[in-house]
């Protein structure tokens, strides 16, 4: 597979798929927990805030389960840390 360190699908864990998606083939488990989940709303992902607790809800969020993404995420990141580097 072409770029395969971006890409990594574990079919045994007990959560596969922890997302219901079209594309199981391609469903990527290198990102298991959503490194812009700390972002809360400026993450960019599809998500919600459960109206009970205030947590937020990725449910509805493939962004780090798309191998195509991997890219936006890295970059993201890479943001954030310019940022912190300058406070």
């Amino acid at each position: 597979m072409e770029n395969s360190h971006k890409f990594f699908k574990n079919i045994k864990c007990k959560y596969f798929p922890c997302h219901e998606i079209s594309d199981n083939d391609n469903f990527n488990c290198l990102l298991c927990y959503c490194p812009l989940y700390f972002l809360g709303d400026k993450c960019g992902g599809n998500f919600k805030y459960d109206d009970a607790n205030n947590v937020k809800n990725c449910i509805d969020c493939h962004l780090p389960h798309t191998p195509k993404y991997y890219d936006v995420i890295v970059l993201k990141l890479k943001e954030v840390r310019k940022k912190g580097d300058s406070l």
